[in-house]
């Protein structure tokens, strides 16, 4: 049978102006301007996109050249702005103008880090929640009083716009981005070619101090508890025998897996069971009550509503949505990674 035609790629524009940060550029280039097609990876066409055609100045002694003009937002499915090296950088009024309208024609935006400022400079935040590096997060609120700054999250969604805390969430929103229009198997492939996690749980508060050497030791050994219950996913965990696993109390466990990972045990195991059933659903055609079962749901039922909590659809749509080819193999659970 001759090959269908290929996939149209998705049109992802990268908007460059003096100031913005070159880890950021770098961030946006490696998830979406890299070919993983070989890898099941959906093709990306990623432009840079600017005022003018000549190059960005970057920190470092690094240029960025732009190879389409603002004009080519029209035709993007998303729109990337990279953070600033100063967050007082006003962007150029043509940029502003463009992401305005943009937004107008409801096509995602999404900003890393403080991203976030050019982005309230466009008034695009205006009365909308948004996030941006934790040490950020006062000026952004001093600057723009009509943005509601959240001061905890990696990243966050408001009508069609993402924002995202600092350097590292950067990456977790846009393998997020991925991850929803594609799938979790490619938001995996992509994580995994980056060496880096497919997703975090938790919130940024849980980096703003740093670690003493006690909690070090505790951080390992729950890593390893959470590494025991992902080979485990099908069997029931409680906080109790979680705890008990790690040589500690109930109430003691909690608060030094929230202090870890920013978030509840209960809530964390729900979303890696979420995580695994997509893949399962993305990469087999098992029955849901059997997916269900093998990721620890216990019910289709139960799956049904983590999964209209967390993704805001059903695990059926889910499977229409992303997964692979008719007569997919049955595999083993996969585990996502601690």
């Amino acid at each position: 049978m001759a090959p269908g035609p290929a996939p149209t790629p998705a049109r992802i524009a990268l908007v460059a102006f003096p100031g913005i940060r070159a880890f950021d550029v770098s961030v946006i280039t490696e998830v979406w301007g890299v070919d993983r097609t070989d890898r099941a990876v959906p093709p990306f066409e990623l432009r840079r996109v600017a005022a003018d055609p000549a190059p960005v100045a970057l920190r470092g002694g690094l240029s960025l050249t732009p190879d389409r003009t603002l004009a080519w937002l029209t035709r993007a499915d998303l729109i990337v702005v990279p953070g600033l090296d100063d967050q007082l950088t006003p962007a150029p009024a043509p940029v502003l103008d463009a992401l305005r309208r943009a937004h107008a024609r409801a096509t995602p935006i999404a900003a890393l880090c403080g991203g976030a400022f050019t982005l309230a400079q466009a008034g695009l935040l205006d009365g909308r929640r948004a996030v941006t590096h934790w040490n950020l997060t006062d000026l952004l609120g001093t600057l723009h009083p009509r943005v509601t700054v959240v001061p905890d999250a990696l990243f966050l969604h408001d009508e069609g716009i993402w924002t995202s805390a600092g350097t590292a969430a950067g990456i977790d929103l846009c393998l997020h981005l991925v991850r929803t229009a594609h799938g979790a198997e490619a938001a995996a492939t992509v994580a995994r070619s980056m060496v880096t996690a497919p997703f975090r749980t938790g919130t940024q508060a849980q980096f703003i101090e740093q670690p003493t050497p006690h909690a070090d030791r505790d951080a390992d050994t729950l890593a390893a508890v959470r590494a025991h219950a992902l080979k485990r996913l099908d069997e029931p965990h409680t906080v109790a025998s979680l705890a008990a696993r790690a040589g500690m109390s109930p109430r003691s466990f909690a608060r030094h897996f929230r202090a870890t990972t920013g978030t509840t045990p209960l809530r964390w195991l729900i979303t890696q069971r979420v995580a695994a059933a997509q893949k399962l659903l993305e990469r087999t055609d098992l029955p849901l009550p059997e997916v269900a079962g093998r990721t620890g749901f216990g019910s289709e039922i139960t799956m049904r509503q983590h999964f209209a909590s967390h993704l805001a659809t059903s695990p059926r749509d889910y499977r229409l949505a992303f997964r692979r080819a008719p007569g997919l193999p049955r595999v083993d659970t996969p585990t996502p990674g601690p």
